[in-house]
């Protein structure tokens, strides 16, 4: 087993604070210049490339609108960096609005600056998400 890096720690941490629903928390993670773009289909709502706060205020904040209070979880099951990227695979699970439940796998490739998150690229089931919610 490796020791796991600061930048790992800092992502780990990142999903812990997600996890958690505290939208103002997670602002302090994120930069005036820190990009998130979900890598799906231009079609789907929360595609693009999301800047700073925006991040927070129209994504992040909106979708976790759809899932019942303190849901998702994100669960990391690898982590591996080198430079100043860092990937992972992770579950999202939990409770929808509806009382569906939700269960979707995740790939991520972070870039981390000068021990900031300054870009995050976040791959998914899409096709399960447009199944979910009837998109």
């Amino acid at each position: 087993m490796t020791d796991t890096t600061s930048s790992e720690q800092l992502v780990r941490e990142f999903f812990a604070v997600l996890s958690t629903g505290d939208l103002e928390k997670l602002r302090t993670y994120i930069d005036a210049d820190t990009t998130w773009e979900p890598k799906v289909s231009k079609d789907l709502p929360g595609s693009g490339i999301h800047t700073g706060n925006d991040i927070v205020d129209k994504f992040i904040g909106p979708v976790r609108g759809l899932f019942a209070p303190g849901d998702p979880k994100v669960h990391v099951d690898t982590i591996v960096s080198g430079g100043d990227m860092v990937m992972c695979e992770t579950r999202g699970v939990g409770k929808l609005l509806s009382g569906g439940d939700y269960n979707n796998v995740y790939a991520w490739a972070f870039i981390i600056r000068g021990g900031r998150i300054k870009a995050i690229r976040e791959y998914m089931d899409s096709a399960y998400v447009v199944k979910l919610f009837g998109l």
